[in-house]
């Protein structure tokens, strides 16, 4: 078996050197860039927004932010850490992270990740039960909301306000949460 066709597993993961990260995914390791200060900035701000929300209505679901691991699939060969992960079914996630889809994961765009946030994990989210996805692209000044289980896109600016399908009556103004 040749170097390109290694395949990967968990083990791979907890191996890396302190500080360095990688998703795996159906047993490829992708290596992640750190993510700038923009980036940051937009998961506190919609984090805290989900996560003020379900607390003000006494919700079951719980927002989290990365680094956090998801374990999509019942093997060792695909781990994420999505942006961020919403998560309705708290028997899902222990000490390790989430084993399973979460309900809604929303991934930020950076220059490194645009591949694999519009064409890899949306493929592999929408195969392991996420229900919702959102892809926030702040270089193209766009939202794509992929909701899986009504088989819909949604294309929004910005500065659009925005429902939330997985949360009852979440609304956010993008504009407010994403602004510089």
């Amino acid at each position: 078996m040749g170097l390109a066709e290694r395949k990967y597993d968990i083990d791979d993961i907890y191996s890396l050197p302190e500080g360095e990260r990688a998703e795996l995914i159906d047993g490829q390791l992708y290596m992640m860039a750190p993510p700038n200060t923009r980036h940051q900035r937009i998961i506190g701000r919609l984090y805290n927004k989900i996560q003020n929300h379900i607390d003000s209505k006494k919700g079951s679901c719980e927002a989290l932010m990365a680094p956090f691991a998801v374990f999509l699939n019942e093997d060792d060969r695909t781990y994420v850490e999505p942006d961020i992960s919403v998560v309705c079914d708290s028997s899902k996630i222990d000490d390790m992270g989430c084993h399973g889809a979460p309900d809604w994961i929303i991934e930020i765009v950076s220059p490194s990740s645009r591949r694999m946030d519009y064409m890899i994990k949306l493929f592999k989210y929408r195969s392991a039960g996420v229900r919702e996805y959102w892809i926030v692209d702040p270089e193209k000044n766009r939202l794509l909301i992929y909701n899986f289980e009504q088989d819909t896109i949604e294309d929004h600016s910005l500065q659009d306000e925005v429902k939330s399908g997985i949360i009852e009556d979440l609304s956010i103004d993008l504009g407010e949460a994403i602004a510089e």
